[in-house]
Parts: structure tokens; sequence; C-alpha cells
């Protein structure tokens, strides 16, 4: 029993170490990315690719730095460590890149998902899902770009949705456009003003939570939401 409860003692300890490094590698990531550049050279650019790809190429990876990592790319490139062309291209490439990857991998497994006897997967869940990407399916693909953990399983549903892909593409490139050249635009022509640069972290934390509040306000309005949809109790007997 003393054994049991010592390594139950230690697999919490290992959690709360990897959560956090998790949370140091966001807050800190201006002084990673210096580390990784000065490291590494030009692999640099690979490694930043590889992390842009994975973020919005895999749905087992959307914990991955997204908004505040173009922003952070963008003031290293502003400061001469980076090639502002260079890193805007790779990225917006890993983006469009990891978005069609994501669609396919949806169109090839993720209706079998859906087939199995899971709360995740439910078949009500897949119509709901081709109606909406029907109706809605280019503003949701560019909207997605700017919410983390969203902008990584958007591209999944629009493939389990049947989207068709030539309009997906046009809006994934759309979309990638917009995303790269904002947040990597800012980091260049914000990143090097003193205030920013002292207080280059609060910078990233007002980042995340920018991003993740529109996740937020939905999720409150959700919980929020009546049974009946409609924000009113209904009648006794009905």
């Amino acid at each position: 029993m003393i054994r049991t409860s010592s390594e139950r003692t230690s697999n919490q300890q290992r959690l709360m170490d990897f959560l956090q490094q998790f949370i140091d590698l966001f807050i800190h990531l201006d002084e990673h990315l210096a580390a990784i550049i000065t490291q590494f050279g030009l692999y640099t650019y690979l490694i930043l690719f590889l992390i842009v790809f994975a973020e919005t190429g895999f749905v087992v990876t959307p914990f991955l730095p997204g908004d505040s990592l173009l922003f952070a790319v963008g003031a290293f490139a502003a400061g001469g460590s980076l090639h502002i062309g260079t890193s805007s291209v790779l990225l917006l490439l890993a983006a469009i890149l990891g978005d069609s990857v994501n669609y396919w991998m949806g169109k090839m497994i993720g209706a079998r998902a859906f087939g199995i006897r899971n709360p995740l997967f439910k078949h009500e869940y897949l119509m709901r899902t081709e109606r909406f990407y029907e109706k809605h399916g280019g503003k949701t693909i560019i909207l997605a770009r700017f919410i983390p953990i969203i902008r990584t399983f958007a591209p999944f549903v629009a493939g389990v949705g049947a989207m068709n892909y030539r309009k997906f593409f046009l809006y994934n490139v759309v979309g990638g456009i917009l995303w790269v050249t904002l947040f990597v635009g800012g980091g260049y022509f914000f990143g090097t003003i003193p205030i920013v640069q002292e207080h280059f972290e609060t910078v990233i934390i007002a980042i995340i939570f920018l991003s993740i509040l529109p996740g937020i306000i939905e999720f409150v309005r959700h919980r929020h939401r009546k049974p009946d949809g409609s924000g009113n109790q209904p009648a006794p007997g009905k």
C-alpha cells in the first residue's frame, strides 16, 4: 500500500513538473526561441516549420504554441536573428500543409470514428457537421485560425463532414495568409518597441488570453443555455 501511494505521488510530481515546463515554454517563449536560434542556427527554420505544421496538422497536438510563436518569430526577425521573408513563407507553408493533412485525416479516418460506440463520436454530430460546413464552412476555416484548439480541430471536422476540398483549400490559404501576416507582422513591427521588449512575457500572456477568450465566452454561453434552446424554462407539464 505504501508503494502504491509512493508511485501515485511520483506520478503526480512528474505531471506537475511537466505542467510547469509547459507553462514556462509559453511564458518565456522569447528565451526558448533565442536558445534554439543560438544552438541550431539555420535549422531553427525547420524546427519552427515542424511546430506550426504539427499544431495545425494533428488533432493530438493542439497544445503547441501558435499565435504567440508567430509573434515571437516576427519580433526576432525585426531584431535580425531571423529572416522575415524566409520565416513568413515557411510558416505559411506549414500552416497550409498542416490544415490540408488534417483535412485528409478527417476525411479518411474521421467517419470511422463516428461509426464506433463512443460518446465523443456520435453519428448525429457528423450530420450536424456536414450541414454546418455546407453553410458556414469558409468562414469557419478562416476564423478558426485565430482560436487555439479550434484551429487544430476545424480542418479535421471539415474532412469528416466531406467539405469540398477545393473550397476548403481556398479558405485554408486565405486563413493561413491572414494568420501568419497578422501575428508575424505584429511581432515584426511592435516586437522591437522598448515597452514591448521590457514586458514581452506579459505581451505573450495577453496574446494567449485574447486567443482563447472567444472559446471561454462560447463555453460560458453554452453552460448557461436553457435545455429548450430558447432561454426560457418550459412550462410545467409540457
